[in-house]
Order: structure tokens, then C-alpha cells, then sequence
């Protein structure tokens, strides 16, 4: 690897920093920390994986204020997926960097958070300035509701606080609830026109950003400055992106675009009395258009549902809604009223109407390399139509890496410990970045063993085999409670909790993850209580961070590969078939190699902390890709006998029960 030019100040800058937080030299840290610096000063990229107590955000922070100090060129842009890490940055490991680096660079290290518009508090909403749509209106007509009772709350705080910022709030808010204090991009009339243009909380957040050596944002973000082409970031000489192993859901969710009835039901809300009859009656005409057409469409469907063309019924619908939206759209803009009450209501029904207009536009014109799709929603009238790109490895290829220097760090970016399948999601060939896996301090082959059942039967279609949760209850009895148990359905958290519920001794209780539940909170409650069990999945996969003794077996019922029904996985998969490769092991596979590995990081979260990772999946060692998904996880000892592995879970359970 070439020496950067000023890696011996990175060791300098590495050194203060361990110091001032109390730490040790690490060399996965220290060999991270010079990647790093050597990409952002050659303007190259480098693709990072860094596992489990590396420290890895000193690793990217360090080099990455050096670079943002000294080089002039604009801040660097450090880009998150989950909102958890972006405070522990902000909150926790920016301070403590900013603090020991100021030695070092002669000057204060300064940082900012930059947020979507939509997550700060809009003043001219707050203030009335905007007028109600009808549902937010009926927030405040029924006061004794809970959203009402939530509404009044959330105002109370908003006029109080001095960020705006939507996570500062003290509590859990309804979107809806939060739509009647928030406006998107779209809606905002723009500072120079705003009655609290030089007060609002998201001017002032980009002022700080600007100024800022580090810009602190998330991947939604990114790809609305990058790909979308919308500057919503201050113009910046580098990108880190932390949690890269989401880069590519993130990137895709945020250019993915949805056309439902209701979408045209609340752009005829906002301009009800801003447009002449005929126009608002066509708006709601389209309305109803859309909802038959979609119910046609979807009449078969029990789950989303892939089309190659849309039917001449749907089409016409999405045609009858473009074209009421242009007419309505028209008619405002010719409206010339400058009082501010009007501009924030035409800018508002403008935003609903081109929003709704474009998506119809797209779905018109979509070609091979676009994604469509038809989800039947949960009753009449909820269904909608989706687009979205194929692959986004082009767009992030010429949109963000072809732009400047990238760095993309994750504890899991190797899949068969290798990183072809990362580097072909973003665009890149083996010699467009610098890739380095740093390991991790942790010994895993000594602190952990992986156990994969190799003589359970293969998980079908029905969910969960009572042979699985046989097994799962004599690992947690094994264990003693002290067990993540990590589902790939939510069918598979109901049947396991509906089986240990009987099957469990009422001292070994579980605790159980509902849809819409705070994560945190559950977490806390298990890393507490160490004789319980959880099951959970989704958000649980990814983020549990519990050492120490109340987590010694992490549990994955099954390999988590793509839903069937998934529309945009599977026409990716099919894209590949056609063009001569194999689909499942270039999408299918990378992607279970990458969300297994997450899973079964959350048993070493630190050096003295040991335990079993359990796959109730005889395919890891059946399989002829098994090997690549074993490849996928930390060095645990691997092994597929039962017995040894609820011996070793008893002895642990013992060892950490017994008092000191």
C-alpha cells in the first residue's frame, strides 16, 4: 500500500485521540486509520472491513479531520444507516476526537449533523402560516384522541425546542402526527419567501454544515445529492460511509417511487380551494380511476407482485392522474397571490401534485431497466404501483465514486471472504478502490463456537419445523435464558413464542418483539434480566450490542435469503440468469452471506465475552454454497455435533451463574 503523505501525522492524531478516551493501540485500528488517510489524500477509494472492536469510527474520524482541516477543499461528508450510530457519533465519539485532535491541528475540529427537511420542526406550520390539509385537520377536531392528545404534545415541544429536530423528541410521534409540523423538500417555499425564513431550524442546520470540517448525514441523504442530483449537502471533498453494507438498500429505498390512490386523494386535499371546480373534480375523478384500476389489477395478488407492462386499464388510470396533475399544476402556477398564507398553500398542493405527477410520468415511460411492481396493500383501496431502478450499481458508480474520494467501512462487507460481490453493488472493478479487511482483536475461534444443525431437516414453506424448536428450547435451557433468538419472519417469531411459552420452565421467561416495537427498550429489558430469552427479527439483526455474560447463545432459525415475493430482489436475480450467470449466487447468496454475518455478530461484543452461535439451517453445512456462507462469519470454531455444543452452553451457563 503507498505511504500517504501525512500518515506520520495520523499516527500522531490516532495516538492523542486513544490517549484523551483512555484506549489502547490497536493495529486493525492503526492499518484502518492509514487506508483511510491514503485514500482521501491520493482521491482514491478504499473498501473497509473492520470487525467488532476495532474501533473503527476513530479509525475514519482521525484521518478524516486531518484531511478536512488541511486540505481546503470543503468538508467531509460521514454518512450513517441507522440513526443509533449517527448519535453515537455526534453525541459521543465526535466530542471526544474534536477535544484531543485540537493539539494536533492548531484549531478547533468543528462538525455538524445534516438531517432530510422533513425531520425539523417547519415554522411556518407551526405558526399557521400553512394551512391544514384535511388530515391534519382532523388531528385537532377529536382533542380526546390519542393523535390528538399526541398532537398537542408534540406542539407543546415544538415551541420550546431550539433545534426543531424531530429525535430530539421525548417520545415515539405518529407520521401522522408529525406530518402537521414538517414539510418535505418539495413543499418548502424556500427561505427568501418564508415569513421564518432566517429562523428555521433546517436553514440554520445547513449554515453549521457548511461551516463544518465533518458532515454528519445518512445514506438516504447521499443518494438524494448524489444520484437524485438535489444538493442537499454542502458541497464536500470526501465521503465516508459507515454501515456500507446497507449503501445499496438505502440508496435503492431512496429513489424508489410509489403511486397509490391516496397519494392523489391528498394532492386534491391540499389545493381544494386553491383551484376552480373543474380541475378539483378531475383530480378526485383520477382518484377513483386509480383505486378501481389498481383493484383490478391486484385482484389475484396475495403479496407484491412483479408486471413487465401495465394493463390498459392501469395505464389509463396512471395517464387520467398525470394529466390532472399538470392541469392542476398549470393552474396554480399562474396564480400570482404573494401574501405568505397563499405562497405555503400553493407551494404545498404543488409539491403533492408534481410528487404524484412524476411518479405517473415514470411508470409511463418505464423501461428494461427499471423495476415495477403491484402490492395489493391490506384492503380496498390501499393498493399501489412501485418503480424502482434494477441496480443502482451504475448510478452509485458515476454519481458518487466517479465524484471524489470514498471510503465505505462495515463490519460485514466480505461475503466467502472475499469482496467481489461489495465491490460489483457499487459499481466498481478490482482496481477502482483499495480493499483491506483489518480482522478483528477479538479471538472468535477461542470465545465462540458456530453450531450448525446439520441433521434438522431443511426449513420449508410452512415456517419453523417443530424439530427446530425442539432444538431451540434445549439451547436455551443449555444457556439458562441468556439467548438472542433471531427470526427471518415474523411467522417464525409468532410460532416459536406460541411453542416456548409451554415448552419453558417459568424461570427461564421470554420476551418477544411486536411489529412497530422500540428496539432499545426491549434490548435493555434482555441485557438486564439475564435468565430471559428474546426472539425477535428485522432491526434485531443488526445494531444488539449486549457483552458480557446476558448473551451467550445467538440463535438464527434459518438462512436468510430473499422473500420470493420479493419483485426487486427477484428481478435482479433474473436479470443475472439471463444474461448467462446464476442469479441466487450473485444476489441471493451475497445478500444472506452479508445479513447472517450481522446476525451472528451479536454474540462477541467484547474480549471476555464467549458463547454459541446457533443456525437451526442444516444448508450451511449441506449445501454447496454452504461454505461460502460459513466463509461469511467471523473465524468461530465450527462444529455440527449437538452434544458438544449444549455441554459447552451448560458449562459457560454455570460458570457465569455462579457467584463471584
Amino acid at each position: 500500500m503507498p505511504e500517504a503523505p501525512d500518515e506520520p501525522g495520523v499516527d500522531d492524531a490516532l495516538s492523542a485521540v486513544v490517549g484523551a478516551i483512555g484506549g489502547q493501540a490497536r493495529p486493525g485500528q492503526q492499518e484502518m486509520a492509514h487506508a483511510v488517510s491514503t485514500a482521501l489524500e491520493a482521491g482514491g477509494h478504499a473498501i473497509v472491513q473492520a470487525g467488532t472492536g476495532t474501533g473503527k469510527s476513530v479509525a475514519y474520524l482521525v484521518p478524516s479531520a486531518l484531511h478536512a482541516t488541511r486540505s481546503g477543499g470543503g468538508p467531509v461528508v460521514i454518512a450513517t444507516a441507522t440513526l443509533a450510530l449517527q448519535r453515537q457519533l455526534v453525541e459521543r465519539d465526535l466530542p471526544r476526537v474534536a477535544d484531543a485532535l485540537t493539539p494536533v491541528t492548531g484549531r478547533p475540529v468543528t462538525f455538524a449533523v445534516l438531517k432530510g427537511r422533513n425531520n425539523y420542526v417547519c415554522l411556518n406550520k407551526l405558526n399557521g402560516v400553512v394551512p391544514e390539509d384535511d388530515a391534519e385537520q382532523a388531528l385537532f377536531d377529536a382533542p380526546r384522541s390519542p393523535l390528538a392528545v399526541q398532537a398537542q404534545a408534540v406542539r407543546a415541544w415544538a415551541e420550546e425546542t431550539t433545534t426543531g429536530d424531530r429525535d430530539e423528541y421525548p417520545g415515539e410521534i405518529d407520521p401522522r402526527v408529525w406530518r402537521a409540523f414538517s414539510v418535505g423538500r418539495r413543499e418548502c417555499v424556500g427561505e427568501s419567501r418564508c415569513t421564518f425564513g432566517q429562523e428555521c431550524f433546517t436553514v440554520l442546520r445547513r449554515e453549521q454544515a457548511q461551516a463544518a470540517d465533518l458532515v454528519v448525514t445518512n445514506h438516504a441523504m447521499l443518494a438524494i445529492d448524489a444520484i437524485e442530483g438535489i444538493p442537499v449537502l454542502p458541497e464536500h471533498d470526501a465521503v465516508v460511509i459507515d454501515e456500507g453494507h446497507e449503501l445499496v438498500d438505502r440508496a435503492t429505498a431512496a429513489i424508489t417511487a410509489e403511486l397509490s390512490a391516496s397519494m392523489v386523494e391528498r394532492a386534491a386535499s391540499r389545493c381544494r380551494r386553491l383551484v376552480v371546480e373543474q380541475t378539483l373534480d378531475r383530480l378526485l375523478a383520477a382518484g377513483d380511476e386509480l383505486v378501481e384500476a389498481l383493484a383490478l389489477a391486484t385482484a389475484q395478488a396475495t403479496g407484491p407482485m412483479r408486471v413487465l407492462e401495465l394493463d390498459p386499464a392501469l395505464r389509463q388510470a396512471v395517464t387520467v392522474v398525470r394529466d390532472a396533475c399538470h392541469t392542476a399544476t398549470t393552474e396554480l402556477s399562474a396564480d400570482k397571490d404573494a401574501a405568505p398564507e397563499a405562497v405555503a398553500a400553493r407551494q404545498q398542493a404543488k409539491a403533492a401534485l408534481e410528487e404524484t405527477h412524476d411518479v405517473a410520468a415514470a411508470l409511463l415511460g418505464f423501461g428494461p431497466m427499471d423495476v415495477v411492481w403491484l402490492d395489493p396493500g391490506p384492503g380496498r383501496g390501499s393498493a399501489s404501483v412501485r418503480i424502482a431502478p434494477l441496480s443502482v450499481a451504475g448510478l452509485l458508480r458515476t454519481a458518487l465514486f466517479d465524484r471524489g474520494p470514498v471510503v465505505v467501512t462495515s463490519a460485514t462487507l466480505t461475503v466467502g471472504g472475499g469482496f467481489d460481490s461489495t465491490l460489483r453493488s457499487f459499481g466498481l472493478g478490482d482496481d477502482d478502490a483499495v480493499t483491506l479487511d483489518v480482522g478483528s482483536p477479538f479471538d472468535h475461534q477461542k470465545q465462540g463456537i458456530l453450531y450448525v444443525a446439520r441433521d434438522l431437516p431443511a426449513p420449508g414453506r410452512d415456517g419453523v419445523a417443530m424439530e427446530a424448536l425442539d432444538e431451540l428450547a434445549e439451547l436455551i435451557e443449555a444457556a439458562g435464558g441468556r439467548t438472542l433468538a433471531l427470526f427471518s419472519s415474523w411467522r417464525g417469531v409468532e410460532r416459536a413464542e406460541e411453542y416456548l411459552r409451554v415448552r419453558l420452565r417459568p424461570e427461564l421467561p421470554i420476551l418477544v418483539q411486536r411489529r412497530g416495537d422500540a428496539v432499545g427498550t426491549l434490548v435493555a429489558r434482555f441485557a438486564a434480566e439475564p435468565a430471559t430469552t428474546l426472539l425477535g427479527t428485522v432491526s434485531l439483526w443488526q445494531g444488539v450490542d449486549v457483552p458480557g455474560h446476558s448473551c451467550i447463545c445467538v440463535v438464527i432459525d434459518r438462512i436468510p435469503f430473499p422473500r420470493p415475493d420479493d419483485p426487486l430482489l427477484a428481478a435482479r436475480q433474473a436479470a443475472v440468469d439471463e444474461a448467462g450467470g446464476s442469479g441466487f449466487r450473485a444476489v441471493a447468496v451475497p445478500r444472506a452471506g452479508l445479513l447472517l454475518a450481522q446476525g451472528a455478530g451479536r454474540l462477541i461484543r467484547g474480549s471476555q465475552d464467549r458463547g454459541v452461535v446457533a443456525v437451526l439451517d442444516s444448508r450451511p453445512a449441506t449445501a454447496g454454497y454452504g461454505r461460502t456462507l460459513r466463509d461469511s462469519l467471523p473465524p468461530f470454531w465450527y462444529t455440527t455435533d449437538r452434544a458438544t455444543v449444549l455441554g459447552a452452553l451448560s458449562r459457560l451457563r454455570d460458570e457465569v451463574s455462579s457467584p463471584d
